[in-house]
């Protein structure tokens, strides 16, 4: 026993997080995990449970000096090319982590960078790269990321506008299934238009992703984030072409999540 009462953190393994989502999956108290229900996605105040606990001063003193922040970004080393997503993703509360789920210890907004790692574009990249099942810093470090500067004036933002719907999707004070899916359709189309790739081309690479497409179409009938990608891609094409930046729809939405 020690004199003093020590404060313990969490040990985040690779399961428990998923795309712009630090509450994917919990555990039970008999040691079983589940995956987090939207009613509990719903509650800005659940946390989820892990199956390991860490002294605090044990995971600071790995991090060491140079590391002062509360959260850490990460992401999921087991992928394959094959499964719904390859580059899995996002950031969460300062915790200890299992060897599973590698990070990053970035200086720059560390929500921009999630928000490329968590588009389409860069994630069919991640498909042609990764030849094994691990998503290594070896894999990481060649892939091509786009992360935006000075925005392209068909944009008529700021840096901030790709912040704030990052923000937006990793923030737990709101959850909303139909609001997200429209806000990351639309940070899809602007990385889509980062990189370069055109329309056809768009299309193509949205149905490399058969179980994303398959799941839609159980729930909604359609390819649906498909269709709310391609919606905003010609938005911000047409603003391209007349030269009128683009007004996006979802900008009082978003603006209004971050902190």
């Amino acid at each position: 026993m020690t004199q003093t009462v020590e404060r313990m953190l969490p040990l985040y393994e690779a399961k428990m997080i998923h795309q712009f989502d630090h509450r994917w999956a919990t555990y039970e108290r008999d040691g079983t995990v589940r995956d987090v229900t939207l009613a509990e996605k719903q509650d800005p105040s659940f946390v989820s449970l892990p199956r390991y606990w860490v002294r605090e001063e044990v995971v600071r003193d790995r991090l060491g000096d140079r590391w002062d922040r509360e959260w850490l970004l990460g992401w999921r080393d087991i992928c394959r090319s094959t499964d719904e997503r390859t580059m899995i993703a996002s950031q969460f509360p300062l915790a200890a982590v299992g060897h599973t789920l590698p990070i990053a210890l970035t200086s720059a907004e560390p929500v921009l960078l999630l928000s490329v790692w968590s588009s389409f574009v860069f994630d069919y990249v991640a498909r042609q790269k990764v030849g094994g099942t691990h998503m290594t810093y070896g894999y990481l470090m060649q892939l091509a990321t786009v992360v935006p500067g000075t925005p392209p004036p068909w944009l008529g933002s700021t840096v901030g506008w790709f912040v704030d719907r990052a923000w937006f999707l990793q923030s737990t004070a709101s959850w909303s299934t139909d609001a997200r899916a429209r806000v990351r359709a639309e940070l899809d189309a602007a990385y889509f238009h980062l990189f370069g790739i055109e329309r056809e081309d768009v299309d193509y690479i949205m149905d490399t992703f058969p179980i994303v497409k398959r799941k839609d179409e159980a729930a909604f009938g359609s390819y649906r984030t498909k269709e709310l990608i391609l919606e905003a891609y010609d938005a911000m094409q047409a603003a391209i072409v007349s030269g009128v930046p683009y007004a996006s729809p979802l900008d009082q939405l978003t603006g209004q999540e971050r902190k």
